[in-house]
């Protein structure tokens, strides 16, 4: 039953991706409106430049949230690769992965904890 669920949740989740796909596209062309607009404005020294980059900053994040339906495209993407997370019987973790230390000094104290047991 739970395999089910999650078969019904990703294809569910799959065609509102794919509906918003068009959404996602302008979210996209938007925030490089957005970036474009802020790295120019830091880079422009006069005061006409820095007043036309910021305008056009503003109109990327005004496009930004006319494209409402992107956002929901995004977290339908989400869903999708939670889906295959849990198809493969794979952890679904948001936290940053541990990174294995090449410190001398961290490696003798994990296997000197390990000797210790």
């Amino acid at each position: 039953m739970k395999k089910f669920g999650l078969l019904v949740l990703g294809i569910t989740a799959g065609i509102v991706a794919l509906a918003n796909l068009g959404s996602l596209l302008g979210l996209g062309v938007s925030a490089l409106i957005v970036f474009a607009g802020m790295h120019f404005y830091l880079k422009s020294e006069s005061t006409f430049l820095k007043i036309f980059w910021a305008s056009v900053g503003i109109i990327g994040l005004l496009s930004a949230v006319a494209n409402v339906p992107g956002f929901f495209g995004i977290l339908a993407i989400v869903g999708v690769w939670y889906v295959v997370k849990k198809w493969n019987n794979e952890s679904v973790s948001f936290s940053a992965p541990s990174v294995k230390s090449d410190d001398p000094f961290v490696n003798f104290e994990k296997q000197w904890n390990e000797l210790s047991k």
